[in-house]
């Protein structure tokens, strides 16, 4: 038996197997503890990560947060979806594996398999109910690199302005 072709029909289409760090395991938790239909109950991929409790509880008042953690209990597929974060902590190069990093870096790695498991649980939700693939940000961009891009962008915009050529500016061509 093929378990991905199996997923792939079972989902109606869409390959989880495509997410780095979905492995059968992961697939198979999803088709016992909720289906594809199960996704339709919620409106939002917000509700389904609530209810799997990996959205954090918190109390404002006065405009300050008093308090912010992650809702005790759960389900079993939220267990599902933090050992598949936690192995997307292991991975390297990868969006979400980046993305894990990021949050560890800022602080623990209870944290960072909770963020990286609310991450995948909204994947998940997006791609089984919009019948969408998954398609990782293939490049992030970093604050100085985005100033460099959008330099070189004025002076290009500069030189076609001024109509200068290369002779103008002293560049050789070869």
């Amino acid at each position: 038996m093929d378990l991905n072709q199996l997923a792939f029909q079972y989902f109606g289409g869409v390959d989880l197997m495509a997410i780095e760090g979905v492995s059968h395991s992961t697939v198979l938790g999803l088709m016992s503890e909720i289906g594809p239909e199960g996704f339709s109950k919620f409106k939002t991929s917000k509700q389904f990560a609530s209810w799997l409790h990996l959205s954090p509880n918190t109390k404002i008042t006065g405009g300050k947060v008093i308090n912010s953690h992650l809702p005790k209990g759960g389900n079993r597929l939220k267990i599902i979806l933090r050992n598949a974060a936690n192995v997307i902590g292991g991975l390297k190069d990868t969006h979400l594996s980046n993305f894990f990093k990021r949050i560890l870096y800022k602080s623990d790695r209870a944290t960072a398999i909770s963020a990286t498991a609310r991450k995948l649980a909204v994947i998940i939700y997006n791609m089984v109910t919009k019948k969408e693939p998954y398609k990782p940000p293939t490049e992030y961009l970093m604050l100085d690199q985005k100033r460099k891009l959008g330099l070189v962008k004025r002076i290009k915009k500069q030189i076609a302005k001024f109509e200068l050529t290369t002779d103008d500016l002293g560049l050789k061509t070869t």
